[in-house]
């Protein structure tokens, strides 16, 4: 079974909000086996609309619409597709009486436009909505079916989940899973990486080999089709192997983790705590790490070192090395890092001092920083690095450098 996704809203053309809605579906759709070949997003006009269809009919078995079945003029999607297949629409009885019984609820009167929302296509499943008012419905015509699904994720992710996935598996039996994995790597950019399996990319069938880069990583997403989820696994495995017998050094972890929430499972696991002096970074190290839930656990705290006189006063870096080697040096990372750990007693104190830009500092270029980590009962060290791009850009990158020079420290 192939899929098409029709998005419909004028705000997601206007860049007003996010179109996650695809990227929900099409995760669940690749779970029971369907293929998603195809994303389309049409604003609020019913010609468009109609093209769009008509065009997914093309190319698809099953056309799942998002949004447009609120109870304004611009929510056309019910009224397009009715007209589109020549079909009534009429009331759902249950779907009305939820509405209804919602306004008296808070006590509000019901205008008619709210009516519109418990209109279904005639001889359509209509699918509940346990956290909104329009239902959803799936309807087959000439060996096709249409799913029309709310807009609100809060609506349409618990609606699919519950009921909607059930509708497509009624259509057609459907047997092979779709799995993927993804492996993610930092240190290495996405052109080498890609120059190193080279010919397992070109070489790729079953699974597939889906390189991405972003914010100085690189993810390869495997994806494997096979009669079972153990299978495809078996498939996804052996392609791993290979991959990382040639650049397994760069790999950190799968999935939708991050580096620093590696750190932390790594933190955590050895019983350790941790402190960190931030300059360039501004404390966005600390805001990452304390988004992590349990992260108390591990972190105690830390100092935004922004200027020099905070780094000498407060972290009692000293005034020979200040003015021997500036506040962006490896002697004034090593001694923050090793400072901070003292002040706030943990077992490992983190340093992050650098210029971010826009211009230069001490005579330093833009993107020159420094990273030190003090561990308790070993020499402290540093890491100097030479970062390029925007300001945000080179903070971003200091972090996740950060975090994999610590990781790469505590595994010596």
């Amino acid at each position: 079974m192939n899929a098409e996704i029709i998005a419909v809203g004028s705000e997601l053309l206007l860049g007003q909000i996010v179109n996650t809605n695809a990227q929900f579906l099409s995760k669940q759709l690749a779970n029971i086996g369907v293929n998603v070949y195809y994303h389309t997003v049409v604003g609020d006009n019913p010609e468009r609309l109609k093209g769009a269809l008509e065009i997914a009919e093309s190319r698809a078995d099953l056309i799942i619409l998002t949004g447009g079945l609120g109870p304004t003029k611009d929510d056309l999607t019910k009224e397009t597709i009715a007209l589109h297949l020549g079909k009534k629409l009429v009331h759902d009885e249950v779907a009305l009486s939820s509405i209804e019984q919602y306004f008296q609820t808070i006590n509000r009167v019901m205008t008619d436009n709210n009516r519109k929302q418990a209109l279904v296509l005639e001889g359509a499943a209509v699918l509940p909505n346990d956290h909104g008012m329009a239902p959803g419905m799936v309807v087959t015509v000439n060996e096709r079916s249409y799913m029309l699904l709310p807009g609100p994720p809060k609506e349409l992710e618990p609606m699919f989940s519950q009921y909607g996935e059930k509708e497509i598996l009624k259509l057609q039996p459907i047997n092979d899973k779709i799995v993927s994995r993804v492996l993610r790597f930092f240190g290495i950019g996405e052109s080498m990486l890609e120059t190193e399996i080279d010919d397992l990319i070109d070489g790729q069938q079953n699974p597939t080999i889906a390189p991405l880069a972003a914010d100085g990583e690189v993810t390869l997403r495997l994806t494997a089709k096979a009669k079972n989820e153990e299978l495809a696994h078996q498939l996804i495995d052996k392609t791993e192997q290979q991959i990382l017998a040639r650049v397994g050094e760069y790999f950190y972890g799968y999935d939708s983790t991050s580096l620093m929430n590696e750190l932390f499972q790594e933190l955590d696991a050895r019983n350790l705590t941790l402190a960190c002096a931030e300059s360039l970074t501004g404390g966005l190290f600390q805001q990452e790490i304390t988004s992590i839930s349990g992260a108390g656990d591990v972190f105690k705290g830390g100092v935004v070192c922004y200027a020099t006189e905070v780094k000498k006063h407060v972290l009692n870096v000293k005034k020979e090395t200040t003015e021997t080697y500036g506040a962006v040096s490896a002697a004034c990372a090593l001694e923050l890092a090793e400072n901070v750990r003292s002040l706030i007693q943990a077992d490992i104190g983190i340093s992050f001092t650098g210029v971010a830009g826009p211009a230069k500092q001490e005579g330093k270029p833009v993107g020159m920083v420094f990273i030190g980590i003090s561990i308790k009962g070993r020499e402290p060290k540093y890491e100097q690095l030479q970062l390029a791009g925007t300001r945000e850009g080179i903070r971003l990158r200091t972090i996740k450098h950060g975090c994999h020079f610590l990781l790469n420290s505590l595994k010596e």
